[in-house]
């Protein structure tokens, strides 16, 4: 009776593990709740948040919060009528900027600046009343917005109205999300059932990884804002689901040879777990190459988005593992894979049509897919300028108008304030200094506090163009080491060279990186840069579609500075996934004796299905961004999504696959199997395909 009664007892602790992670994971949820939902009240947009950290603009801004009345909030009030104003509509632009001074305490009293042509009359508006406070700062704008009739524009209404759209980003990024991946699911399981666990784990991931970003910013002042926030829920869904899917067709794979649905989890995480950790963490080791970005917003999406991949390969790893487990075969209804039933060999054709046509012909499927990456690379000769800040929304809130109106009307005048910040003892120089610089209309001293002198400069030229620009790069020439210069233009001119920098710092840090990771788990040289080299043409190509269609056809009228280098690490990253897919199986059919060129041709049939299901996936999550309303995201969106449907259909299933047949046994030198000789019939291991 000894050996049964064991054999019971084994059997009730296999199915009791599966309860015991999901009571695991029921307190994780209930610990994590009350940090989950404060995490929206730590996301700063404020321009500070984004720009360089060691930028003159970004210590403009710091100090001016240390002034006396903190940090002010800048406004324009525009009066406009085409066939030019009258005597009455002055006195009531007059009424109502004096009704502003009354219920605000305001930096000064307000001037009006009348164009040339008299069609249009400018108000500057600047108060300390809100500081810091980004609430208090939306509640004194709207107040000033209800008291005019004039459009209300200049650096505090764009904060705002930038942060009103950042918020608005939450419920329906994470709608939509949802409803891609879950469309995206019923159609590649065709089951009723099946689609709903991942999703739903999905969900739980992006909640504990809500918590956890809301623990590091905490514990490490991570910088958290809209743009960190809404990719990493793109990662946790998109990731996620791709793992989830490689589990699932590996556990489906592994149920038509195993009898018990927890011996076929088992047997499906030692089969594909390696390629899932290794792929998860090249993810996580490539975003978090962007904590060596200067740029706040890139070193802070850093951890954010690490954080959203490790928590889907947690979940995914633990909780869906679980839930299919206690669910049994019933979660694949109507196609349940029976113990001792075959896949149907029809669903491996495509992938098998594929493979040949690499194998047959290596040489012109890699000179082809190479020419054809090479030519749409070049459409990044056809990428706009750097984004302005009124061309970053893709519809026009009252800003932006306000500040249209202002380019019109006062085309020979700058409209909004540079801002220089001198140490007192050195303020009357910087005074004089500034108003002697090529290109500087007027100069004039303002708040002073804590050894520091605010300066107030305006330049001749209309706001971010070439020559207001020039005239920002003068004044810090001039004023040298002893004051700095920000406000908005100086921003943006900040924010492209910081990109210029942080890509020559990044860039190299990130293919160092997955190299190495590819290195260790391939025990190859070639094989990895093959990987790599791949995912860099991806990138190339993909940007350069973005080049063709920004303008052309989306109406994008500039390029975001960060866009490069984001996007290069999104599709390094995430790009090399599928890589580890696809050699990860090719190296288990050549260690169980397999000549390449078949392991190859193998590895395709076997894995081809999970990642276009995957590649499909994920670019549809990422896609979800071309439909909000901030052109950053939406351009990062689409170079995401396209580069990932290079990767999957162009480069994974032809070039890969055409350069291992090609090399033959020189894709693992100078690893083992690089050594090893064929056996000698050229044996190919069928395995069941993991399709999914």
């Amino acid at each position: 009776m000894g050996a049964p009664n064991r054999t019971i007892e084994e059997r009730g602790g296999r199915r009791a593990v599966p309860w015991g992670v999901l009571a695991l994971w029921v307190i994780v949820l209930a610990l994590a709740a009350p940090f989950a939902g404060k995490l929206g009240d730590v996301q700063k947009d404020r321009p500070v948040d984004y720009l360089p950290a060691s930028a003159d603009s970004t210590q403009v801004a710091k100090i001016t919060e240390q002034l006396p009345g903190g940090e002010s909030t800048d406004l324009v009030l525009v009066y406009h009528r085409d066939g030019g104003l009258t005597a009455a509509d002055r006195s009531g632009a007059a009424r109502e900027v004096a009704a502003v001074a009354a219920e605000h305490r305001l930096a000064a009293t307000p001037r009006p600046v009348p164009s040339k042509d008299g069609t249009t009359l400018m108000y500057a508006v600047s108060s300390t009343e809100p500081g810091t406070d980004e609430k208090a700062r939306d509640t004194f704008v709207h107040d000033v917005r209800e008291t005019v009739t004039a459009e209300v524009g200049g650096p505090g209404a764009l904060a705002t109205d930038a942060g009103e759209v950042y918020n608005s980003l939450d419920g329906p990024l994470l709608y939509t999300t949802v409803a891609v991946v879950a469309i995206l699911l019923v159609l590649i399981y065709r089951s009723p059932f099946l689609w709903l666990v991942p999703l739903v784990v999905a969900g739980v991931a992006d909640f504990l990884s809500m918590a956890v970003t809301y623990g590091l910013h905490q514990g490490f002042d991570i910088s958290v804002s809209g743009q960190s926030t809404g990719v990493m829920t793109i990662l946790v869904f998109g990731a996620g689901t791709d793992y989830a899917l490689l589990i699932v067709s590996r556990y489906r794979e592994e149920l038509r040879r195993v009898p018990r649905p927890y011996d076929a989890m088992a047997a499906a995480l030692r089969g594909c777990g390696p390629a899932v950790l290794a792929s998860s963490g090249t993810v996580t080791v490539g975003m978090l190459c962007l904590l060596a970005a200067d740029m706040n917003s890139s070193r802070g999406m850093g951890p954010t988005a690490a954080v959203g991949v490790l928590c889907a390969l947690v979940a995914m790893t633990t909780l869906l593992p679980a839930l299919l487990v206690v669910l049994g075969r019933r979660v694949f209804w109507p196609l349940v894979p029976a113990y001792g039933s075959e896949p149907k060999v029809a669903r491996r054709s495509l992938f098998a049509a594929m493979g040949s046509s690499a194998g047959r012909r290596p040489v012109a499927v890699l000179v082809t897919g190479a020419a054809a990456l090479a030519a749409l690379a070049l459409g990044t000769l056809n990428l706009p300028g750097a984004l302005k800040q009124q061309d970053s929304f893709t519809s026009t809130p009252e800003s932006i108008a306000g500040m249209e109106t202002l380019a019109a009307a006062y085309p020979d005048m700058g409209t909004q304030p540079i801002t220089v910040i001198a140490r007192t003892p050195d303020a009357d120089r910087a005074l004089r200094t500034a108003r002697a610089a090529d290109g500087v209309l007027s100069a004039e001293r303002g708040r002073a506090g804590g050894g520091w002198t605010e300066i107030s400069v305006v330049a001749e030229a209309a706001p971010q163009t070439a020559a207001e620009t020039a005239t920002i790069k003068d004044l810090r020439a001039d004023l040298g080491k002893d004051a700095y210069v920000g406000g908005p233009s100086a921003e943006q001119l900040d924010l492209r060279e910081t990109s210029a920098r942080d890509r020559n710092v990044v860039v190299p840090l990130v293919l160092g990186s997955v190299l190495l990771i590819l290195i260790l788990l391939l025990r190859s040289l070639v094989a990895p840069m093959i990987l790599v080299v791949a995912v860099v043409a991806v990138w190339g190509a993909a940007l350069g579609i973005g080049g063709l269609v920004f303008e052309p056809l989306l109406g994008f009228e500039g390029t975001d500075p960060g866009l490069p280098l984001l996007s290069f690490v999104f599709l390094v990253a995430l790009g090399v996934d599928y890589g580890i897919f696809l050699m990860h199986r090719m190296r288990e059919e050549c260690m169980d004796g397999t000549e390449p060129r078949a392991a190859a041709l193998t590895a395709l049939r076997t894995t081809g299905g999970v990642i276009a299901s995957a590649g499909l996936v994920l670019a549809a999550t990422f896609a979800v961004l071309v439909n909000m309303p901030m052109v950053q995201l939406a351009e990062l969106g689409l170079v995401i999504a396209i580069g990932v449907l290079l990767d999957t259909f162009l480069v994974r299933t032809y070039l890969v696959t055409g350069a291992s047949v090609l090399l033959n046994r020189k894709v693992w030198w100078p690893g083992p199997l690089a050594r090893r000789p064929a056996s000698p019939a050229g044996r190919e291991v069928e395995r069941t395909p993991a399709g999914v």
